[in-house]
């Protein structure tokens, strides 16, 4: 069974950068997948900050960013190390929550944002934003 494991998180002053890394585990096999970063504030709902859709090769098939962080996040992929990376810039308070990496075989415009739409998550890294 696939898993992930975040890492990467920490705490950062407003304005400063982190990058978080998404591993998989548990499978020696590339495929094709859907790997989203996910992040939860404390009493929200899981929000989806991004998606990228590879081929098995590490072509990259559908990406996406959610408003409230573009321009500042990117998503990418290693597929030499088969990593995906959360890369955050001008972090501000608000993006302080627990981060997750989650994982599926397809996503698309329909479900990328949709907690239900993966299967295999991490355990969460948290990142903290102070002002």
């Amino acid at each position: 069974v696939q898993a992930q494991v975040e890492s990467g998180g920490g705490s950062v002053q407003a304005g400063g950068s982190l990058r978080l890394s998404c591993v998989a585990s548990g499978s020696t096999q590339r495929s094709q997948k859907c790997t989203a970063w996910f992040r939860q504030r404390p009493g929200n709902d899981r929000e989806a900050v991004a998606a990228l859709y590879t081929t098995d090769d590490g072509r990259t098939i559908f990406s996406r960013l959610s408003d409230s962080v573009k321009g500042r996040f990117t998503i990418s992929q290693d597929s030499v190390e088969d990593t995906v990376y959360l890369q955050m810039n001008s972090l501000k308070s608000e993006d302080t929550a627990m981060y997750y990496c989650a994982l599926n075989g397809y996503c698309g415009m329909a479900n990328w944002r949709l907690s239900r739409t993966y299967g295999a998550w991490g355990q969460g890294t948290q990142v903290t934003v102070s002002s």
